[in-house]
């Protein structure tokens, strides 16, 4: 996915992305309001972690524009304001979680993910394709007993398949999954990670459609 993340608290914005990163996700931080209407403005995002006071306004002003303008956008508030009314405020503005400061980065992880497979449509994140058992909300993959470890840019690829497993993705699109986590993109990295993909969970996990680009297969 990507990420937009707003908010002006320096150390607690580097924690952030840092972790939404190492989750795998390419991650935009601005500090200001105004900085976060350009970058919607430009940039397609999947979700945006929004903190509430900004130096030039109110995250619940942003939000109650951006869903006036019709842009449906999962958001999750940060926020050190933990009166209830706050939170009913955020909420009714259209957000679609509420996490307190301070907050477990590894929580946060957690409630991105549940996010994520709310807006892929797949709410369930135990999903079994052959004899693989695959965990979205922790990111793991088992054969039997057996753990298998993908790296992050091998997770991104095979969890585009999963998220949308009829789907036929040309090489381009999958290139740009790879260039939002800031990966050097060759003529053939594409090829070289789907055989990462195949040595480790099957030689049929993708299909390749000569001529077209790849799609889940079967494991």
């Amino acid at each position: 996915m990507r990420v937009l993340l707003i908010e002006d608290t320096a150390d607690l914005g580097q924690a952030v992305r840092e972790q939404i990163a190492d989750d795998g996700h390419a991650v935009d931080w601005v500090q200001r309001l105004d900085h976060a209407e350009l970058s919607v403005q430009s940039t397609a995002y999947d979700l945006i972690l929004l903190d509430l006071m900004l130096p030039d306004g109110h995250g619940i002003d942003f939000l109650r524009k951006r869903r006036a303008d019709g842009d449906a956008t999962p958001v999750i508030i940060l926020t050190a304001r933990d009166q209830l009314s706050d939170r009913i405020a955020g909420l009714n503005a259209g957000a679609d979680d509420y996490l307190v400061k301070p907050f477990d980065l590894s929580e946060l992880s957690a409630r991105v993910a549940a996010v994520a497979r709310r807006y892929s449509g797949n709410p369930n994140p135990q999903i079994q394709l052959g004899e693989l058992r695959i965990d979205l909300s922790d990111r793991t993959i088992q054969r039997g007993d057996v753990r298998i470890d993908l790296t992050a840019r091998e997770w991104t690829l095979f969890e585009t398949f999963i998220q949308r497993p009829a789907a036929l993705f040309s090489k381009s699109q999958l290139e740009e999954r790879l260039y939002e986590l800031g990966a050097e993109i060759e003529s053939n990295t594409i090829e070289v990670y789907i055989s990462h993909l195949r040595k480790k969970l099957g030689f049929h996990v993708v299909e390749t459609i000569r001529g077209m680009g790849y799609r889940l297969g079967s494991a």
